[in-house]
């Protein structure tokens, strides 16, 4: 039986993958800000309560999953939510949260369970990042930048963490059919300034009406991640989704032909050799 500790477990991903791992006889301990979902095999689900922006509640999480469990073997740092519209209208309240929520919590949460984890010398700790952390789109600068932040950490983390038998995965998911665009999760900064409104403007509107529309499904992205988990291999990089394939490939092409163009201005800044 595998031990889950998954925050953010009320609702989308997070609920989706919990009701997974119960049903399939694994244990679930996992965290809620509000509200605790009742799921199936309660007599293995533990919910705790969390606000993670809150910066001593993930150490205290962590010591309260470990008391519960003795040992766990997959953590996931799920809880977050989205801050879209444009980068000048944004507050500094605004930021702060989200850097608080979405990148220092997990970053936390790691760093407390990373000696339970050496001591059991194994474990995994998968990271839900986002598409938007690799392959941004108009209207999501700050929450592109918290998910890129989430991403070059568990990039770095896994090669710290790899000699001690601990496994990191980046799971990047596109658009699922989750409550991640209802007033539920998102955040906007203003969107009325007139001088993004072609930008933002635009950009808004589509996450507005792609709410409800989304072509991933939760529950099969949970039995993805259920799967990468039991892999012998497991992937350090895992998209969900075909338009987080499409936008990362775009991405990659776009980058490559860029470096391309720019490979003799790249290598002229070496110091020459003999000179």
């Amino acid at each position: 039986m595998t031990t889950w500790f998954i925050t953010g477990v009320s609702r989308g991903l997070g609920l989706a993958l919990a009701q997974a791992a119960l049903a399939e006889g694994d244990r679930v301990i996992g965290t809620a800000r509000s509200g605790a979902p009742e799921l199936a095999g309660s007599e293995r689900f533990h919910i705790l309560p969390a606000d993670l922006s809150d910066a001593a509640a993930p150490e205290t999480l962590v010591r309260q999953a470990f008391d519960i469990a003795g040992s766990i073997d997959v953590i996931v740092n799920n809880a977050g939510y989205g801050l879209l519209g444009a980068l000048e209208t944004a507050t500094d309240e605004e930021m702060e949260r989200l850097f608080a929520v979405d990148v220092f919590a997990p970053a936390r949460i790691i760093r407390a369970a990373l000696p339970h984890l050496r001591r059991q010398g194994k474990g995994h700790i998968v990271n839900i990042t986002s598409i938007a952390g690799r392959a941004p789109t108009t209207g999501s600068a700050l929450y592109s930048a918290a998910k890129h932040a989430l991403e070059g950490l568990s990039a770095a983390l896994a090669l710290e963490v790899a000699p001690l038998g601990i496994k990191v995965t980046a799971v990047a998911p596109g658009a699922f059919r989750t409550d991640f665009l209802s007033d539920h999760s998102i955040r906007w900064s203003d969107r009325e300034d007139a001088a993004y409104a072609e930008t933002i403007g635009r950009s808004s509107a589509a996450f507005s009406a792609a709410h409800g529309r989304q072509a991933g499904d939760p529950a099969l992205a949970a039995r993805a991640i259920i799967a990468a988990v039991r892999s012998p291999q497991p992937p350090r990089h895992l998209l969900l989704g075909s338009d987080a394939l499409r936008r990362a490939r775009e991405k990659l092409d776009a980058v490559i032909e860029e470096m391309d163009a720019w490979d003799e201005t790249t290598r002229s800044t070496d110091f020459k050799e003999g000179a």
